[in-house]
Order: C-alpha cells, then sequence, then structure tokens
C-alpha cells in the first residue's frame, strides 16, 4: 500500500525533472517514468506500472492527460482502479478518488481533456486546409523535375532502366513511374 508515481512527456526533447519532483514531493516510492506521446499504445513504462499497482495503492500523477490517450481510456482505467481498489490522485489537478468529490472531478477534467484535444486537432485540419488554399505544398519536394523525367523519357530507347537509375541515382520503379507518366 504505497504510492506509485507515473510520469510522462510527449517527446525526447521535453523533460521529465519537473514531474519527476512533484512525485517525489508527494511521497511516491517507485515512479515510473517514459518520454513517448500519449497516443502511442506501446507505452513499456505504462504497462510496467498498470502491472507493479496492487490494491491499496495510490497512483500519483501531475495530470489526467499524463496517464491515458482518451476518455474512453482513461473510464477503462478508472473502473479498474475502483474494482481492484487502487485510487488515483493527479497533483496539479487536485483530483484524489478516494472522495466521491474526487470521482466526479476525474470524470469532469477527463471529458474536458478530450474536448480540448479535438479542438486542437480541428484547428490543426483548418489551418492545413487554410494552407493548402494558399498553395503551400506540404511533404518533400519532388526529386525529379519535369526537364529530368523528360529527358529519361527521350533516353529511354537507347539505355535500359538499370542504366537509366544508375545515372540520375533513382530507384529503378521511380524510372518505371517516369515511363508510364510520360506515356500517359
Amino acid at each position: 500500500m504505497g504510492k506509485i508515481g507515473y510520469a510522462r512527456v510527449s517527446s525526447l526533447g521535453q523533460s521529465l525533472e519537473v514531474q519527476i519532483a512533484k512525485l517525489k514531493k508527494a511521497g511516491c516510492v517507485k515512479i515510473f517514468q517514459e518520454k513517448k506521446s500519449g497516443t502511442n499504445v506501446q507505452r513499456p513504462e505504462f504497462k510496467a506500472c498498470m502491472e507493479y499497482l496492487r490494491e491499496g495503492d495510490t497512483l500519483v500523477i501531475t495530470r489526467l492527460d499524463r496517464l491515458a490517450r482518451s476518455v474512453f481510456h482513461l473510464s477503462e482505467i478508472g473502473k479498474r482502479f475502483q474494482v481492484e481498489g487502487i485510487n488515483l490522485i493527479t497533483l496539479d489537478q487536485n483530483v484524489n478518488t478516494t472522495t466521491s468529490e474526487g470521482r466526479l472531478m476525474f470524470n469532469m477534467l477527463a471529458t474536458i481533456g478530450e474536448f480540448e484535444n479535438d479542438l486542437r486537432s480541428e484547428r490543426q485540419r483548418e489551418g492545413i486546409e487554410n494552407a493548402k488554399a494558399k498553395g503551400i505544398k506540404f511533404g518533400r519536394p519532388p526529386k525529379v523535375s519535369k526537364e529530368l523525367k523528360k529527358i529519361i523519357f527521350e533516353e529511354r530507347p537507347n539505355s535500359t532502366i538499370n542504366q537509366l537509375a544508375k545515372k540520375y541515382d533513382l530507384g529503378v520503379a521511380t524510372i518505371y513511374r517516369i515511363m508510364a507518366e510520360m506515356k500517359g
């Protein structure tokens, strides 16, 4: 029956230091930590943490979004914790599921968190659509220009596909695509 901490940041460039300091201050005897996106299903430290927890333990996190991928996932975790007698405390959001108010807050914050993610996704989609409407291209620029495609097509009768691929440092499949495109 101890306090177990879980800290997560989304990318390798971010630091876990602040979360770990808060978890230590909260009295966590063991802290699981990882640098993986919350949407990533493959989170080995999260899995290890969930397997480590026992009845009477309290999982301590800094924020709900550090724990789950979605409201549904958070709800699954909450149900499991309730069945197995595991408590949850979020330090920054002051949630403690040992109380009815804490359970209510847990569910409200989970719903708000998913709503925020949905809004962020919508804004991102709108931004991409606006950029495309303005003619902004996404992805890497084409490796083969129209002029080079024409040259390769004109050289084809006197060269093999492999010769053209070597000469222009392109893949064989790229040469075949160029041929098909130029014939069409």
